[in-house]
């Protein structure tokens, strides 16, 4: 098509490498050529061309300036990337440069150009648009691709080139059709890179509306089939371990958004984080940031960003226009950026400006110098039975992201930042949060509210007005009188009481300990508490819950271990090989943890 000098109109699914191949093949066989890639949905308006008032022969006459990167200064191939998803009036442009290779006053003959593509999924689920019209379709040659006519087997094998991918492959060709196109080879190199960083395999698939991807065949009556997605996801861990690779392939990961978030900044990833409001997902990712760059991040919420606040088209002394990036992508030093409220854009055209950047990390065109990571955070679009206010995407949008995180308030480590921050009131309140509410309850009671709580005490204002207010006088249907007691010194059983009476509890252990195996109504109550604890509750109590802790009995020992993470496993194992009874560590004693060292 290039070297008929024909306009070529290709059509492909989402995820199989059509804007790669474009670039491979134009680095690799086009001397002196270089491809200028527009990504069409992220066009406006003024992007492409604008009419601007120039000095000449004395007086100010309109002159039309187009985009500077279709004025390269050597010949070009351009890319419109996603044409379909162009708004009306960019399409009216986009279609004068397929039809005559011109725009406005402008012929991108002259200008160096030497080949045309459109490309985009022709899929209307993917899409805004359909060209019909005749004049115009008769101006192109079209192709049809499948993940079959591009080289993106041959480009993960590079990516991953310590393993061996065969087997992977072996797999993905053998899922039927409907599962492939679900499942695309974007998404693939996705559960890969999560395989092989450590995290959950499922992480890798995206989250469309919310809700993890199904790979479900439809069934006759078109209701979806059976989710193979486990079944498919084993089979690729599976063929991984085979090829000699370390793939631990846990189902979930403590921390998870801290672990997300470093792995990210580690990889040059981006990342999609969905949790429920109020649990704490921002501050953390900020905390994490500053951790690992030392500077905050770029943060942008997005119900209140335009375009022109990521950049502006400009006219330029040469007589083009070039985008001017916001200041805050300038400068080389290392970078990240968070989206926040990601599924909350205020206007389509800045949802796809992000399309661009969140997968050719570029604005505009113009790479975003010292870039680590991007962090999109967004609601489910359900919570409590309530449906949140966020926006629709499709699969081809939702599997930009590298790693997709469902998490819930408990992966978020906000009780300590609490305790941190407000201390032993903050204790209290959490006390009650953890005990005296059921499981309903604790969903309406965010982390966020649990501050306002805690402030709301500190001024001996009345903490109804803390509450999610529902509207017509309801608040969140949880009560407060538990809460108002404890804050009133009602006498309580915490850590802090127990390191008090340390004594006295621990006669009650030895006691329970002689009634049974089982322990006794002592024993339940030391557990409750010692499971609640935060750590650094445990380590400020670290004498109390050393006398404590190995005279549980070992049933219950065994449970703070499960599932916790890395450094309360190390806490607890430090606890219990240093605790003595008898004949030696308590934990080798009572046979729960095997061979287990600190």
């Amino acid at each position: 098509m290039i070297d008929l000098g024909i306009t070529g109109q290709v059509f492909g699914e989402h995820g199989i490498g059509k804007t790669s191949t474009f670039f491979t093949h134009v680095r690799e066989n086009m001397e002196n050529v270089r491809l200028v890639y527009v990504p069409a949905a992220n066009l406006t308006p003024d992007d492409l061309l604008v009419n601007a008032p120039v000095r000449q022969d004395g007086e100010l006459v309109l002159r039309q300036l187009i985009m500077r990167q279709l004025s390269p200064g050597r010949p070009f191939v351009l890319l419109i990337d996603d044409s379909l998803q162009a708004g009306e009036t960019i399409q009216a442009q986009l279609m004068q440069i397929a039809c005559s290779w011109t725009l406005g006053e402008h012929d991108l003959r002259a200008l160096g150009c030497v080949g045309v593509f459109l490309t985009d999924n022709e899929s209307l689920t993917e899409t805004s648009a359909r060209r019909s019209d005749l004049a115009i379709l008769d101006r192109m040659a079209t192709l049809r691709v499948t993940a079959a006519d591009t080289a993106w087997r041959a480009a993960l094998a590079r990516k991953f080139a310590d393993v061996d991918l065969s087997g992977v492959f072996r797999v993905w060709a053998t899922l039927p059709p409907e599962l492939r196109r679900l499942m695309s080879p974007r998404t693939l190199e996705h559960v890969v890179d999560c395989a092989l960083a450590g995290l959950p395999p499922h992480w890798g698939l995206p989250l469309v509306n919310g809700e993890r991807l199904r790979l479900a065949v439809p069934r006759q009556d078109g209701t979806p089939g059976r989710d193979q997605a486990p079944d498919v996801l084993a089979a690729v861990v599976e063929e991984l371990r085979r090829a000699g690779a370390d793939v631990p392939a846990p189902a979930h990961l403590p921390d998870a958004v801290r672990t997300v978030v470093r792995e990210a900044l580690r990889r040059r990833w981006a990342v999609l984080i969905q949790g429920p409001p109020g649990c704490g997902k921002t501050e953390v990712v900020r905390e994490v940031v500053r951790e690992e760059l030392g500077r905050d991040p770029v943060y942008f919420s997005l119900p209140v960003t335009n375009v022109e606040d990521l950049c502006v088209p400009v006219p330029t002394p040469d007589g083009t226009l070039d985008n001017l990036m916001a200041r805050v992508f300038a400068g080389e030093e290392p970078k990240a950026v968070v989206w926040d409220e990601y599924n909350r854009p205020k206007d389509k055209s800045t949802f796809a400006r992000l399309m661009e950047i969140t997968q050719e990390w570029s604005l505009a065109g113009r790479r975003i110098e010292g870039l680590r990571a991007q962090v999109a955070l967004q609601n489910p679009p359900y919570h409590l039975g309530r449906k949140l206010l966020v926006a629709r995407n499709t699969v081809a949008q939702a599997s930009r992201f590298t790693v997709s995180l469902d998490i819930t308030p408990e992966d978020i480590p906000a009780n300590e930042w609490l305790i941190e921050r407000y201390g032993p009131v903050a204790e209290t309140v959490l006390e009650w949060w953890k005990n005296d509410i059921d499981d309903e309850g604790r969903a309406w009671i965010t982390k966020r509210t649990l501050e306002r709580l805690i402030k709301l005490h500190g001024r001996g204002l009345p903490l109804e007005l803390g509450k999610i207010y529902l509207g017509d006088g309801e608040y969140a249907p949880v009560p407060l009188t538990d809460l108002s007691a404890r804050l009133a010194s009602r006498q309580v059983t915490g850590l802090r009481e127990l390191a008090g009476d340390v004594d006295g509890w621990a006669a009650r252990l030895r006691a329970a300990a002689e009634e049974g195996p089982e322990g006794a109504d002592a024993s339940d109550v030391v557990h409750r508490v010692l499971a609640n604890a935060e750590l650094s509750q445990l380590r400020a109590h670290r004498a109390a819950v050393a006398r404590l802790a190995p005279l549980l009995p070992p049933k219950l020992k065994a449970t703070y271990l499960v599932g916790a993470g890395d450094e309360r496993q190390r806490f607890w194992i430090e606890i219990f090989t240093s605790a003595r009874s008898g004949h030696g560590p308590v934990a080798v004693q009572s046979g729960m943890y095997g061979t287990m060292e600190p």
